[in-house]
C-alpha cells in the first residue's frame, strides 16, 4: 500500500481517480497548484485506488495524504 502525499502546501486543481480505479505506474492522479504553478502528482507503482482524501478546490498542507494506492 502506498500513501500519495502533497509535496508542499497548495490547492487541488484536479482529481483524476476515484476509489476502486486501477492505476498504472507513473500515472497522473492529482494536479496540485502551488506557488502559481500546476504540479502533477503521479503514482509510484501500479495498483488499485483504496481511497481519495481530497477534492477539487481543497487547500492541502505538505505531507497530507491525498490518495491511497493498494
Amino acid at each position: 500500500m502506498a500513501d500519495i502525499t502533497a509535496p508542499m502546501p497548495g490547492k487541488i486543481c484536479e482529481v483524476n481517480v476515484a476509489p476502486g480505479d486501477t492505476v498504472t505506474a507513473e500515472q497522473e492522479i492529482v494536479v496540485l497548484e502551488a506557488m502559481k504553478m500546476e504540479m502533477p502528482i503521479i503514482t509510484p507503482a501500479a495498483g488499485a485506488v483504496a481511497s481519495v482524501n481530497c477534492s477539487k478546490g481543497d487547500a492541502v498542507q505538505g505531507g497530507d495524504v491525498l490518495v491511497v494506492i493498494e
